[in-house]
């Protein structure tokens, strides 16, 4: 059968993308098979390879070179043509483009995908939602008032990509802040459902804690799904307009694992020490990615200067700097409580990239520390930080992705 087409907008390093097609490694425990029987393609163990799901990304795009030449170098086993796929540009100017009659989107799109920038709506930041001060190309606004072409507003060119190559479903994602700002939520979703002139039927979105779903992390996302009207069956129309969807036709991924809900045939959720059991320290270290952590001194009050508890999941891995990463340990002198590992002599540090991206469950065969090349330029160890921070957890997307091809045909058929 042939592979459905993706979108992929405001792509990072591919998180997203990474979920979306499936076949990755991760963790056996991320995977519930008392309720997804079906989902492990390869079993190694501890380690598992995930099915596919009958995804193919054939459009990918960002502003930041780094995620750039980080994505390519791991989808170039995949995908020759990788390079090509991923458009470096904003996509403000991508669909000025597209508008000009220029062939800038590939056609027969069934789905698009994007978490459009959200810095603007995090609890973290300075909450400047609509009205943020960026612009689209990651500069400075240079004027006063609220635009369309600011950060804050980047998912209108979202509506716009859908308007014009019209996918079946759209799924786009951002931070849980933003269902706290004012009207946000409903604003978005408004804006949304007016794609392609009405057509698109948008469900009201929900935040997904990313620990129900087998990461080992704090990350709760507000996902919203469109669906193309004139797509759908009469019955799945139907279905998908009631107040209360009935849990057939449901888009939204069913939990897998426990950690702030109960339910039957939950797993037990996926902790710190589980994702990371298996790594040695950086200085015996092989993979470049775990002998690369942050240097900053640990400070007694900030954000960042705290460890991990081994035995639950991690907060929120961040897009920061080297000086606001989580520590995997600290010393005693700075209540550290990993004493089994203090007494063998590990010494305090922060969390190396690759323990980062466990956390994000992004696969150990994605490499982040790359040297620069002709073709693009590179990942440093503090871009590394910044790229995995932004990007969606691959099980999550995975889980996102096979609900919606177990559910596709009772949609669209």
């Amino acid at each position: 059968m042939k592979n459905k087409r993706v979108l992929s907008l405001f792509s990072g390093c591919g998180g997203m993308d990474i979920g979306f097609e499936g076949n990755f490694k991760c963790l056996k425990k991320s995977i519930n098979t008392i309720i997804h029987p079906n989902w492990i393609e390869e079993d190694n163990g501890e380690w598992i390879r995930t099915k596919n799901t009958g995804f193919e990304t054939v459009f990918a795009n960002d502003i930041r070179p780094d995620a750039k030449a980080a994505w390519v170098s791991y989808f170039s086993s995949k995908n020759k043509y990788a390079n090509d796929i991923y458009h470096l540009e904003s996509i403000v100017n991508l669909v000025k483009r597209a508008k000009a009659g220029e062939k800038v989107f590939p056609e027969n799109i069934d789905i698009v995908t994007g978490g459009f920038p959200c810095q603007d709506f995090s609890v973290a930041g300075k909450r400047k939602g609509f009205n943020s001060d960026k612009s689209h190309d990651g500069g400075h606004l240079e004027v006063d008032e609220p635009t369309v072409e600011s950060r804050g507003q980047l998912y209108m060119w979202m509506k716009e990509v859908i308007s014009i190559v019209q996918p079946s479903v759209f799924v786009a994602e951002n931070v849980k802040g933003l269902t706290t700002l004012e009207d946000a939520k409903e604003i978005i979703e408004h804006d949304f459902a007016d794609a392609a002139d009405g057509g698109y039927l948008v469900i009201p979105a929900r935040v997904l804690q990313a620990a129900n779903y087998g990461v080992p992390q704090s990350r709760e996302r507000v996902i919203f799904y469109g669906f193309k009207r004139k797509n759908l069956n009469k019955k799945a129309l139907n279905e998908l307009q009631k107040i209360k969807i009935s849990d057939e036709y449901d888009p939204y991924p069913i939990p897998t694992h426990a950690y702030n809900i109960e339910g039957k045939n939950l797993y037990p959720f996926v902790s710190c020490k589980d994702a990371l059991y298996d790594l040695e320290e950086p200085d015996r270290a092989t993979d470049l990615s775990q002998t690369k952590y942050s240097k900053a001194k640990y400070m007694p009050k900030g954000q960042g200067n705290i460890e991990i508890k081994l035995d639950s999941i991690s907060p929120t891995i961040r897009s920061e700097h080297h000086g606001n990463i989580e520590f995997r340990r600290l010393n005693k002198e700075n209540g550290g409580k990993h004493l089994e590992e203090l007494n063998l002599g590990l010494e305090q540090r922060r969390l190396t990239i690759r323990e980062c991206a466990r956390l994000q469950t992004i696969p150990d065969d994605y490499q982040f520390i790359l040297p620069k090349t002709a073709d693009n330029k590179g990942v440093s160890a503090s871009e590394a930080y910044k790229i995995i921070g932004n990007a969606v957890p691959c099980i999550l997307g995975y889980n996102i992705a096979m609900r919606l091809a177990e559910n596709w045909d009772k949609y669209f058929e």
